[in-house]
């Protein structure tokens, strides 16, 4: 069953079950409250009569008449008050009685009472109301008056109102329930409209939202809901482009091994199964040596660039600029100098928060980038101002289609040139990333034919 069926059921059999209880309570009162007041209306009757009767008495010689005469006297009497609803009784017996009915006891103590004793008896469909009271006369004789009265008429009109109630009651109830059911359904909708929702993400529609705009509770929880699936979704995205990213970064790996190792194949085979001069001999092993280098090279620098994704243990240390670069210059000096390049560097930046070792091969890769593209006699420039380090060289430059593409893990302008240096592709990758842990970015500016500038720079809101 369903939770707005739940509460339909649970609120109409409330409403229902507190509607009948009420109702029984309003009759049960309602009967009380009429018979009290009948009951208390025939008991003064009867006192009245019984004064007036009690006068009538006082004021003649009824112990002097003889037998026929003072009935025919009392006769006289009880017509004088409406015969048809009084029994007279003297000294336990009737002696007048013109009613319908018949007294069963009337030598019943109770008729002999002072104060009025009631009493409703129901006679098949009927229903009497007998009420007693001694007369209050000094004579030789004990007068009581007995008033009968059909009340019948009384308990037929709370039967018609126990019946109206109960019809209006019904037609009451009736339309509760349609109202309950249709204002539960109603109110509940926005939750349907969230399980909706709910299904069609986990079913892979990660751009389904919930379309509820109440502000109620319901809407406060779709809100949550919108913003826990926009979180989802912009996180498996992210899942998505990083998985897709490392795909192509293992399918170039794969296209990348596959060179060198195809030439390491090569020449060992040659050197095998071939008989080979000794200058071809020592050129082949030159070969296999320096291929073998470069996959220690780019095998290197595939798991330095893997582990910045993976590790987060950096140690960051407040660190001199300038000493960093003087060690950096000492790491690069004897490479730059077998190239024939000149590396200069001048440093006006106060000391920053950095992880060394990181941040020195971030420097080292620019270096070797720029040493790459540079000719015999070229400068390279390192320089340090505020927020900005900047790795200048005066090389062929980058076209300007290229530039965005240059921090992809494998991409190289130039294949042929970069494999002849000893390039994987793998150097501007690694320094975009150790620049976005030390809350920087890479700016790359270059033009063909004249240079190329890569700018670390430090954003302090970062």
């Amino acid at each position: 069953m369903k939770l707005w069926q739940k509460l339909s059921l649970v609120t109409v059999s409330v409403l229902l079950l507190m509607g009948m209880i009420f109702g029984t309570l309003v009759i049960y009162r309602s009967t009380v409250y009429n018979q009290n007041k009948t009951v208390e209306s025939y008991e003064q009757q009867l006192k009245s009569a019984a004064y007036a009767f009690a006068k009538e008495l006082q004021s003649s010689p009824i112990d002097s008449y003889r037998e026929a005469t003072k009935n025919s006297y009392l006769h006289f009497l009880i017509r004088r008050y409406d015969s048809s609803e009084y029994i007279l009784i003297e000294n336990g017996r009737v002696v007048c009685n013109e009613t319908p009915f018949e007294l069963a006891d009337a030598a019943d103590e109770r008729w002999k009472s002072e104060e009025v004793f009631s009493i409703i008896q129901r006679t098949g469909k009927e229903y009497i109301l007998l009420a007693g009271k001694k007369i209050p006369v000094s004579s030789g004789s004990d007068y009581s008056l007995v008033l009968v009265k059909d009340i019948s008429s009384m308990y037929y009109e709370i039967r018609t109102q126990a019946f109206f109630y109960i019809l209006i009651y019904l037609g009451v109830s009736l339309l509760s329930v349609l109202l309950v059911f249709f204002m539960t359904g109603r109110i509940l909708r926005p939750l349907r409209e969230l399980q909706r929702a709910a299904q069609d993400i986990r079913e892979g529609e990660l751009t389904r939202r919930a379309d509820v705009h109440s502000k109620d509770e319901m809407g406060m929880m779709a809100e949550a809901f919108n913003s826990m699936a926009d979180r989802i979704e912009n996180q498996v995205t992210e899942l998505e482009m990083e998985s897709e990213r490392r795909r192509q970064m293992l399918g170039s790996l794969a296209h990348e091994l596959k060179t060198p190792m195809t030439s390491i194949i090569g020449y060992s085979d040659s050197l095998l199964h071939v008989n080979l001069k000794e200058e071809k001999k020592e050129r082949a092993l030159q070969h296999i040596y320096e291929e073998c280098r470069r996959l220690e090279r780019l095998s290197g620098k595939l798991m330095s660039l893997i582990g910045m994704y993976d590790n987060d243990s950096i140690c960051m240390e407040t660190v001199s600029m300038e000493k960093l670069f003087e060690q950096t210059l000492s790491l690069e000096e004897y490479n730059l100098k077998k190239r024939g390049i000149r590396l200069e560097y001048s440093c006006q930046m106060p000391d920053r928060k950095l992880d060394r070792d990181l941040f020195t091969s971030l420097l080292v890769n620019l270096i070797d980038n720029a040493a790459k593209a540079s000719k015999e006699g070229q400068v390279i420039t390192l320089t340090g101002k505020d927020n900005v380090v900047s790795v200048k060289d005066e090389g062929c430059g980058i076209p300007e289609a290229e530039i965005g593409r240059v921090t992809e893990a494998f991409y190289m302008v130039d294949k042929a040139r970069s494999r002849k240096a000893g390039g994987s592709g793998l150097g501007l990758a690694l320094c975009s990333k150790i620049a976005e842990l030390h809350g920087a970015g890479l700016l790359i500016e270059s033009q063909e034919g004249t240079g190329t500038v890569v700018s670390v720079v430090f954003d302090e809101e970062r």
